[in-house]
């Protein structure tokens, strides 16, 4: 084949502990550094319970992705679960709502990134350096993803290192500033304002399933997926929790829904604050590793669907080439790039945020619909746990504003009337070629 491209598989060269470094990279940026703003402005100090809340039902949809992936260990998550479990119809809805959910996460965090980078090196926040900004790590990070998954691996570690790192002071140097008082109020906002809040922190959980999306790149895919998920589930469930209640602690909610309104960098300002001289460079150098981070670990997830999706000719089969190192799917990489770029030139960080929690809640209803299809020789766990998280999805999803899940509505239904299409031209040139 010219060019360099071959079809295939890819490697298997991770364990559990690079799997969990690509979970953690994966959700330690956008949610944690953003995020947790925006739910505080919507549902006031009980931003808190709606971490709590999300990452319950990330737990459950984290247990039924492991399941899943150890059963079938390919590459494509809930795309390919589908197609197995569910049929052609349900599977390619999976891969089409994961590309939008995620194009969108991606784009989020490279402006997360460039607005981070703004406020270290005081730049004023126009619009214009900030799509440029976001579109350069873009490139930066395209580059390392076609350059092989080992160099990323490497990033990987550091990022998460640095990230986590950022973290663990701002809680720590917080403590002179709580207040408990600033929890007063607590269930103000009400029940709709908790789970919309929920909602938005579900997608800042949701890096897990980039570990299921490399099935094929892993050693032991039924024991090492498992323990990968689980264990970034944890220490991010852990680390969210300390992070939200010491920022309402410290600052009170309505302060870190005005410094996302901002400068859309709620602990950098948060931190500012503190006796400390010096802890609000470091949480913004920690928030732009950790976007980075994110970027990264997105790149190389939506490449391997949009990978699972060209074998099928959901997309043009080109998309399905991978180098001849069998590291890299190169187009499918490129194709993501474009993609995402597409949506940086946007520069809406809120509601890019709000539509991919809107389309991650429909994808991981679909990965519950297929875990409850495993048969009972190859189940980790009982029904009930998909049973569950399928509730926990669609009692989320339409919290969100309406005009986001009216929009993300109609992209599903265009996307299903494009596979109708093709798979209508697909099956009129077959008889030809074949003649």
């Amino acid at each position: 084949m010219s060019g360099g491209h071959t079809p295939g598989t890819l490697r298997r060269e991770l364990g559990v502990g690079g799997a969990t470094l690509m979970g953690l990279g994966s959700i330690l940026g956008t949610g944690v550094f953003v995020s947790i703003g925006i739910a505080a402005g919507i549902t006031g100090p009980s931003v808190v319970l709606a971490v709590a809340l999300a990452a319950v039902v990330a737990t459950l949809n984290g247990l039924n992705s492991a399941q899943l992936a150890a059963a079938h260990p390919v590459s494509g998550g809930t795309y390919e679960y589908g197609y197995r479990f569910l049929g052609p119809r349900l599977g390619f809805t999976a891969g089409w709502v994961f590309l939008l959910a995620k194009s969108a996460s991606a784009a989020t965090a490279a402006l997360g990134f460039a607005g981070y980078v703004m406020v270290l090196l005081g730049l004023d926040r126009g619009r214009g350096l900030l799509i440029l900004l976001g579109l350069a790590a873009l490139v930066a990070l395209t580059g390392l993803v076609l350059a092989g998954l080992r160099n990323s691996n490497v990033a990987n570690a550091v990022v998460v290192a640095v990230a986590v790192g950022s973290l663990l002071v701002f809680v720590a140097f917080s403590a002179p500033q709580w207040d408990a008082g600033r929890f007063g109020g607590f269930f103000a906002a009400g029940g709709p304002g908790l789970l919309e809040a929920a909602a938005l922190m579900f997608v800042a959980y949701t890096g897990y399933g980039r570990i299921a999306t490399m099935g094929e790149e892993v050693h032991h895919p039924r024991v090492t997926i498992p323990r990968a998920i689980i264990t970034t589930l944890v220490v991010t469930m852990v680390l969210y929790t300390a992070v939200a209640g010491a920022g309402v602690a410290a600052a009170g909610a309505d302060a870190m829904a005005a410094a996302t309104e901002e400068r859309a960098a709620p602990l950098e300002v948060i931190a500012r604050g503190f006796a400390t001289p010096g802890i609000g460079t470091v949480v913004a150098v920690g928030a732009v590793a950790a976007m980075l981070g994110v970027l990264l670990n997105l790149i190389l997830g939506l490449s391997r669907v949009l990978l699972a999706m060209g074998r099928r000719r959901d997309v043009p089969g080109f998309f399905a080439h991978i180098d001849r190192s069998g590291r890299t799917p190169t187009w499918a990489v490129l194709g993501v790039a474009v993609i995402v770029a597409a949506l940086v030139a946007v520069g809406d960080v809120r509601t890019t945020w709000s539509f991919s929690a809107f389309t991650v809640l429909l994808y991981y209803s679909i990965t519950n619909l297929a875990a409850l299809r495993i048969s009972d020789d190859d189940r980790l766990f009982p029904r009930s746990v998909a049973w569950a998280g399928l509730a926990g999805c669609l009692g989320l999803a339409f919290w969100v504003d309406p005009g986001v899940w009216i929009a993300g509505l109609a992209l599903v239904a265009a996307g299903l009337l494009w596979q109708e299409v093709a798979r209508r031209l697909r099956s009129r040139s077959e008889p030809a070629s074949g003649s």
